[in-house]
This record gives structure tokens, C-alpha cells and sequence, in this order.
């Protein structure tokens, strides 16, 4: 009887979750408890401070009272810029509020530890990180601001990205287009994304795989917008979609050492613009594409098989750690060449800032020096010539750093093969 008895309790420890088996995973779990008190007495005790909600509430007012002219829809900080997705978002938080700050505090207090939790398993998922380095994804004064004193609806968009990068790592490439364009239809700013996630598909997938993907992707923003582009599609997309903004000189935070007068200039832009490309190309071409004999043959070859065998299946399984590096470097690539960054716009990489630091050859020391160097550069207000000239120099350490470090090999099944037949 004892016997049998220890027999049935085996299979019920060998199938215990893993997760109590990883000690990373269960102090990514205490990280996230920890983190959501901390938030709860950052709501309870530090003064919020206002800032767009009310402009918000303004816009969302005028959609809810029947106004689907964008030129109309307008706060006190200007006319919307965002596309729809926001007003959708903006519309359930103020029926659920009331339109009330302290309700919608919580309710921004539950989206950041859902955004957290994303993180830390993207994280946890592809093991780039030391796990005592986590607890630098919880160390940023100014994030937590942006959620919860703030509620900017960066927070909404950029959950919604890490919810996708999440479902890339498990190569769903439908499933996260769909929500990378949901989050597009949140805040512009996602589609810095797009280059290295194209460059990723064309990887992962054949040609009809690609387009299929992108018209998933594509239907979203139609069914976002189609309220306003069956009525006014001319002041939806030019208002929603408007890449030609020129951003007050006064709230730079990496560009305030720049002369006002350049700071506004098309110049300035354009030259920001062809160093982003620049950028992009040299590192699709030697990094990303660098096993592939380079970005031109890659595509080129791409276009030979597409033409030849359109449907063969053409699938391929990208590492994990691949698909992050590429995203996050692309992204980051767009914010050193952005011509003004805002204090909510650092919510836009400071998740990735870590994974980053951490695919450079650099020391730890000199990584935490410089996570802790970009950290300070967002809390100085206002910010000023030294510390915006300080974050553009830590910005291109770090981009150095992503440069000189070794590319691993992307695929994963071609390796294994590969060293089946090296056996």
C-alpha cells in the first residue's frame, strides 16, 4: 500500500507548474506584488497632477455627442491627433469613471501592473537579463508618473505593443499584427516598430503570409476609423495621421540644447529623418540580415522565391531573442532620431532599455551607470541643454554598443539541422 500511495504522489510533483521551479519566474512574481503596492500608495499619498486629462475628456465628449468631423473634436491643449482607437478607449474610461481622476487612477494602476507582467514574461521568456536585473523594470520615477499621476494614453499603447511582442515570441504573427495595429490605432508612435517587425515577417514567413498579415493588420485601422472615414476621411486621416507636427521647443527633452530656430526647421527634420533610414538600413544590412549575406540579398532572394514558388510555405522559426533585439534596436533606433521626445514619450522604450543594455558587450557597471544616467535625464524638469545633450550622448553609447556586438544566428530550426549534420 505505501508502495502504491508514494506511486500516486509522483505524477502530482511532476506536474507542478514550472513556474515554482524557476527561481527567476517566482522573483518576477514577487516583483510584480512588490511593484503593485508601491503603485497603490503612489495613488493614496503623491498629489496627481493635471495635465491632458481634461483635453481628453473634452474630445471624448464631443465623439460621444455625435461629432465625427476631427477638425471639431477639440481640448484645451489643441484638436485631437490621435487615431480613433483612443477615443474608444477615452469613451469606456470616462463611463466607467465618470469622468472622476481618482477612479481612473485605479484603473491606470491595473494597467500598469498588467504592462509590467507582460514585460517581465517577455523577460522571464527569453532569458537575456540576470534575474537580479529585473528589478530595474520597477526603479523608474518617471514611468510610474506617466501612468498614474499622469494617465497619458501612451500607457494604453504601449501595453497593447507588449501584448503583441509577447505573441510574436511564440511566432502568431497574425494574432500580433493585430494588436500591434490596435495599438497604432492608440498612438502613432507604435509604427516605429514596423521596419524591423516587417524585416521579422519576411523572415518568419512566404510572400502570401506577409500580405495576409498586413491586411489583418490594415482591416483594423479600417474598422477603427470607419466611423470617421465614411463621414470626414480627410480630416480623420490628415488629423489622426499627421507626421508633419511640429513639437514646442520648450518640452524637448533630448534636443533642448538645439537653437530653437533649428529646432523648428524642416531641415533639422529632414536630416533626423535620413539619419533614421541611414540607421534602420546599415543595421538591417549588417546586423539583422547578417547572416543572410546582407539585407539586399536577403531581399533579393526573398523576391527570386516569391516569384519562382509563391506557394511553397517558406516558414521559418526565428529565435526569441532575435525577434526582441530586432524589435526593441529598431524602436530605439526611432528615438535617437526623433526630433523631440516629451516626459510621456520614455514610456515608449524604457521597458526595452534593460533587454538592451544587456545585448551590448558592455560591463554590468557601465550598463547600470548608463540606465541609471538615461533615468536621471527624465526627471530633470525642465529639462535643459545639459541634460538633453547628456540622454542624445547616452543614447549613442548605447546604440554603439548594439553595433559593435556580435549578431547570433536568427533561426532556429536551420541550426538545429545544421548540427545534425555536422554529427
Amino acid at each position: 500500500m505505501a508502495l502504491k500511495s508514494g506511486r500516486k504522489l509522483q505524477p502530482s510533483r511532476s506536474r507542478r507548474p514550472q513556474i515554482f521551479k524557476n527561481p527567476k519566474a517566482a522573483f518576477a512574481l514577487a516583483l510584480i506584488f512588490v511593484d503593485a503596492l508601491l503603485v497603490a500608495l503612489i495613488i493614496a499619498y503623491v498629489p496627481y497632477t493635471k495635465i491632458d486629462w481634461d483635453a481628453y475628456m473634452s474630445q471624448v465628449t464631443g465623439f460621444l455627442g455625435g461629432e465625427r468631423d476631427y477638425t471639431n473634436l477639440k481640448g484645451d491643449t489643441g484638436p485631437l491627433v490621435y487615431p480613433a482607437g483612443f477615443l474608444y478607449i477615452y469613451s469606456a474610461i470616462r463611463f466607467i469613471t465618470g469622468g472622476e481622476v481618482y477612479p481612473a487612477q485605479i484603473l491606470f494602476g491595473i494597467l500598469y501592473t498588467i504592462n509590467l507582467s507582460i514585460v517581465i514574461f517577455i523577460y522571464v521568456k527569453t532569458e537575456v537579463l540576470p534575474w537580479w536585473a529585473l528589478i530595474l523594470l520597477s526603479l523608474s520615477k518617471r514611468v510610474h508618473s506617466i501612468f498614474v499621476l499622469r494617465l497619458f494614453n501612451d500607457c494604453f499603447a504601449m501595453t497593447l505593443l507588449h501584448a503583441a511582442l509577447a505573441t510574436l515570441l511564440y511566432q502568431k504573427w497574425h494574432l500580433g499584427l493585430i494588436l500591434f495595429s490596435g495599438a497604432v490605432s492608440i498612438k502613432m508612435n507604435v509604427l516605429l516598430y514596423a521596419p524591423p517587425l516587417l524585416l521579422l515577417m519576411l523572415k518568419a514567413m512566404n510572400i502570401y503570409g506577409v500580405i495576409s498579415a498586413l491586411a489583418c493588420a490594415a482591416l483594423v485601422q479600417i474598422l477603427v476609423g470607419l466611423p470617421f472615414l465614411v463621414s470626414y476621411p480627410v480630416a480623420y486621416i490628415s488629423g489622426a495621421f499627421n507626421l508633419g507636427r511640429v513639437f514646442i521647443h520648450f518640452w524637448s527633452v533630448n534636443f533642448k540644447f538645439i537653437p530653437e530656430p533649428v529646432f523648428v526647421s524642416k531641415q533639422f527634420a529632414i536630416s533626423l529623418l535620413i539619419a533614421h533610414l541611414g540607421l534602420l538600413a546599415a543595421f538591417a544590412h549588417y546586423k539583422w540580415c547578417r547572416h543572410e549575406g546582407g539585407l539586399f540579398k536577403f531581399l533579393h532572394s526573398k523576391a527570386i522565391s516569391a516569384l519562382s514558388s509563391p506557394s511553397s510555405s517558406g516558414l521559418k522559426i526565428l529565435k526569441e531573442e532575435h525577434i526582441m533585439t530586432t524589435l526593441f534596436a529598431g524602436n530605439f533606433i526611432g528615438i535617437v532620431c526623433a526630433r523631440s521626445l516629451h516626459y510621456q514619450f520614455y514610456s515608449w522604450y524604457f521597458y526595452s532599455l534593460p533587454y538592451l543594455l544587456w545585448r551590448t558587450h558592455f560591463p554590468t557597471l557601465l550598463r547600470l551607470i548608463l540606465f541609471v544616467g538615461v533615468e536621471f535625464c527624465w526627471n530633470v524638469y525642465p529639462s535643459n541643454i545639459y541634460s538633453s545633450a547628456l540622454l542624445l550622448c547616452l543614447h549613442l553609447l548605447i546604440l554603439w554598443g548594439l553595433w559593435s556586438a556580435q549578431s547570433q544566428y536568427p533561426y532556429v530550426e536551420d541550426e538545429l539541422s545544421t548540427r545534425k549534420k555536422e554529427k
